[in-house]
């Protein structure tokens, strides 16, 4: 057992928890107020149930020996209750029990993404139905594609071994399945009352602010925890993190001004979360001069691709397709260009002579993924809409989720504050 990685898995894993209020400020931010608990909730909520799942059948479905040798799904009885991963294992290098709180955090967080593309207007019990069923039919499936590794008598998913693309932390099964899958949802559920009529405004932007830099932070565990080690490729991989943040939020910040005249306390939040995204498959692929390139490019080009929304005339609320489908995207297939052999995936791509193979592989990876899990998403929503419907009344929508929903307001405005009593003037004399 090495003592120092497992420390850092430890550290990891709590830093990828942090990302949890992260996330639900980061969206809760740009929301209008009556809708900011219910955001909240949606997060912390899908977070709790996948947390169950992944305690029953999800590990075991993702990191499970995969079925029929297939490389599609990992045996779901095999660690069935993690009952297995609490013993001491002796060859292990860290224990599987960290290993396994650290990928449910991994799955709690992707299907909380989803969430932000669906704001202010979907039943909260069926958002829960929705993460459960998203969950096992879409999740775990792509995670054993992805992160499930070859191993002693064990066969593991088709994309990391079979295909061979490189995907050092969930460019796909994270960022282009979610992204993938709120696209499906906003079909199926449908634009907002008022759409582009000023309803869209988020009501409390250094909340914003605040949720992008816990998001940051905690993904120098989510990056660099995939690491699995405390050693150079961890470290290499929080240099390249934080390099690609700082370029993308700047390039975000150039097309805004150029586009708009202005940049924006949004688009600086909104740009490093794409850096982010993008440099999350290629952070061990790439060098920092080329974390600056993908970054750099990653954060212009989800800037314009926020506004195919208002092009195409789908309603996504807080830019999930805009962000991680496209930013997923980008980061994933510029690893074919921009990868390093120096780096630790030790791979070259097309810029360093590797030639059109690995940037091939990440385009069949990319779009094996997108085509999967919006096909099944949007499945899972028409079913749902049919069977328990999926959105509130157009009256609850307009009067606000989170007292409908909750019974709960964010901001108590309807009262003025208590005083206290004025005290009378002693008396004369």
């Amino acid at each position: 057992m090495d003592t120092g990685s497992t420390a850092w898995m430890l550290a990891s894993t709590a830093l990828v928890l942090l990302m949890v209020p992260g996330l639900a400020l980061f969206y809760g931010g740009m929301v209008a107020a009556k809708s900011v608990l219910n955001m909240i909730m949606m997060t912390f909520g899908s977070v709790a149930l996948v947390g169950c799942i992944w305690v029953v059948y999800g590990y075991s479905a993702s990191f499970g020996d995969s079925m029929g040798g297939a490389g599609i799904l990992g045996d779901v009885t095999e660690y069935f209750g993690l009952s297995d991963v609490i013993k001491d294992d002796p060859k292990a290098t860290i224990p599987l029990s960290v290993f396994a709180a650290f990928q449910a955090l991994f799955a709690a967080l992707t299907a909380a993404l989803i969430c932000g593309a669906i704001s202010d207007r979907i039943k909260f019990g069926a958002w829960m139905a929705f993460t459960g069923i998203w969950v096992t039919l879409v999740y775990l499936p792509v995670a054993h594609w992805v992160f499930a590794f070859d191993g002693d008598d064990v066969v593991g998913g088709w994309i990391v071994n079979e295909l061979g693309a490189i995907d050092f932390a969930g460019g796909t099964a994270v960022h282009i399945n979610a992204g993938a899958a709120a696209l499906a949802m906003i079909l199926v559920l449908g634009k907002r009352i008022g759409w582009q009529k000023g309803t869209e405004r988020p009501h409390n932007l250094p909340l914003v602010m605040l949720g992008a830099g816990l998001l940051w932070f905690g993904w120098f565990g989510f990056n660099g925890g995939s690491a699995l080690t405390s050693s150079n490729a961890a470290s290499v991989v929080v240099l390249n993190t934080f390099t690609a943040t700082c370029s993308a939020m700047l390039g975000w910040l150039l097309v805004e001004k150029l586009r708009d005249g202005h940049p924006t306390s949004l688009g600086a939040a909104s740009g490093a979360i794409a850096g982010l995204v993008a440099i999350t498959p290629s952070c061990g692929a790439v060098s920092p001069l080329g974390a600056l390139a993908l970054g750099a490019i990653g954060g212009a080009v989800c800037a314009l691709a926020v506004g195919l929304k208002y092009k195409f005339g789908y309603d996504d609320s807080l830019d999930v397709v805009g962000i991680h489908l496209v930013g997923g995207l980008t980061g994933t297939l510029l690893v074919g260009i921009l990868a390093t052999s120096d780096a630790p995936n030790g791979v070259d791509g097309l810029l360093y002579g590797g030639g059109l193979s690995l940037l091939g592989k990440q385009a069949v990876g990319a779009f094996a993924v997108l085509l999967y899990s919006f096909a099944v998403t949007w499945l899972i929503a028409k079913a749902l809409d049919k069977t328990m419907g999926l959105r509130v009344s157009p009256e609850e929508e307009q009067e606000g989720v989170d007292v409908h929903l909750h019974a709960e307001s964010a901001y108590d405005l309807t009262h003025p504050p208590t005083t206290a009593p004025t005290p009378e003037p002693a008396a004369a004399g």
